[in-house]
């Protein structure tokens, strides 16, 4: 088998580039079998054998996928599928992963199926190596003969083959789904709250499922988003429809009250906050409580600040809130900040902004804050309130010294 496949390869890599008819006689002949008198199934052939020794699935992969497989008697069939699939350069373990996830592919004849559709998607211009990708994606899809006729709306609607892909990652049940009766009333309905190709395609990605389901569910989803206080016509309505695709109607109100519980908003505050920052719904409990008691306890926030500046809460605790505080609080507070900048600035901007604003410019005069943030950003220094005190104590007191080294025990509780 194997010599069959690097036989394979190897003509055609060597091989010129010819056209969409003569790639496809080529894959026929590499994957036809060689004239043999007929004989009966073989009644000893193990089908998890096979999977394992020659597909390359680990036997846990082969005990599941085996079950699918009843049908094959002989390795007649997945034989040539597997020899057709190394033709168009999978790698084993690129075939391992597609017989994997779909078993009945090696039931998939190979010319009346899998011939006919490289034929089609090769006359739409992709090459053996795009090709290859979509079946390591898609390999239920890739053995259903719309994916030719589907593919070109897909392109239109992602925009790019890339970003078709990415989608695929997610969820490949789309690109053989129908297009009349599934996936273009989705698109339809999406479009009708004011969503454009380019916003559609974002939020498939991150809900990959969204074209494959049916357009009630997807209504429901629209209801939904509007029912947390965001309208059709918001810029957040996107963001919206992502936040609640995966919570239940009945989560929503439970979530909405520990939101107010846990940050001590009134009725209006929360609304504003879930307005402004659906995603605040996907967060769980324990993060909320961790963040809420940093924010309010902590640096000393107002619940009705936060309710206006949602954001900041979707941000990492450890990785970006404290220790871009604590960089801020020890400029301030040795004199180094000519302005007091709002603490929502000094979060939502970029990483690269803020060490061009508040680390760069004190290179002379704190030598090894830079060394210090970053050690923090990555978790390896835990600071808070007063650590960046010991840190500025320290680092003013050395400044006048050339090349003085902070003792890293100044970061440590």
């Amino acid at each position: 088998m194997l010599c069959l496949r690097n036989s394979i390869r190897t003509r055609l890599l060597s091989s010129p580039a010819t056209s969409p008819v003569s790639l496809l006689q080529r894959l026929l002949s590499a994957a036809a079998p060689a004239p043999a008198p007929a004989v009966s199934p073989n009644p000893s052939f193990a089908v998890e054998d096979y999977l394992v020794g020659t597909c390359g699935l680990t036997r846990a992969q082969a005990l599941k996928a085996s079950p699918k497989l009843y049908p094959i008697k002989s390795p007649t069939k997945p034989d040539a599928v597997l020899a057709f699939l190394a033709g168009l350069g999978l790698s084993s373990a690129d075939i391992a992963a597609a017989v994997a996830k779909d078993p009945l592919l090696l039931c998939a004849k190979v010319g009346k199926t899998l011939s006919p559709v490289v034929y089609g998607l090769t006359a739409l211009g992709l090459s053996h190596t795009e090709i290859a990708r979509l079946v390591s994606l898609a390999p239920a899809s890739f053995r259903c003969r719309s994916i030719v006729s589907n593919l070109p709306y897909y392109l239109s609607l992602f925009g790019s083959y890339e970003i078709l892909l990415r989608a695929l990652r997610g969820c490949s049940n789309f690109l053989s789904s129908d297009l009349e009766r599934v996936v273009k009333p989705n698109v339809a309905l999406l479009r009708e709250c004011g969503l454009d190709d380019c916003g559609i395609a974002k939020l498939c990605l991150a809900v990959p499922w969204l074209l494959a389901t049916k357009v009630e569910n997807v209504r429901k989803m629209v209801a939904c988003a509007e029912g947390i206080g965001v309208p059709c016509d918001s810029g957040m309505f996107r963001i919206a429809l992502q936040a609640v695709a995966f919570l239940s109607e009945e989560k929503i109100p439970a979530k909405v009250d520990y939101l107010k519980n846990t940050i001590r908003w009134s009725d209006a505050e929360v609304r504003i906050a879930v307005c402004k920052g659906p995603m605040l719904l996907t967060m769980s409990m324990d993060t909320l409580q961790r963040k809420s008691e940093f924010l309010i306890s902590e640096i000393g926030l107002e619940p009705a600040y936060i309710a206006h500046q949602p954001a900041m809460i979707t941000y990492s605790l450890e990785g970006r809130l404290r220790p871009r505080y604590c960089v801020v609080k020890f400029l301030k507070e040795n004199g180094l900040l000519k302005r007091d900048p709002s603490y929502s600035t000094v979060v939502k901007i970029t990483e690269k902004l803020f060490v061009e604003k508040f680390i760069c410019p004190h290179k002379e005069a704190v030598p090894h804050l830079s060394g210090y943030y970053a050690s923090a950003c990555r978790g390896e220094i835990y600071m808070n309130q007063e650590q960046a005190m010991k840190i500025g104590q320290v680092c003013m007191a050395q400044q006048s010294v050339e090349s003085a080294e902070i003792p890293v025990s100044v970061f440590f509780a």
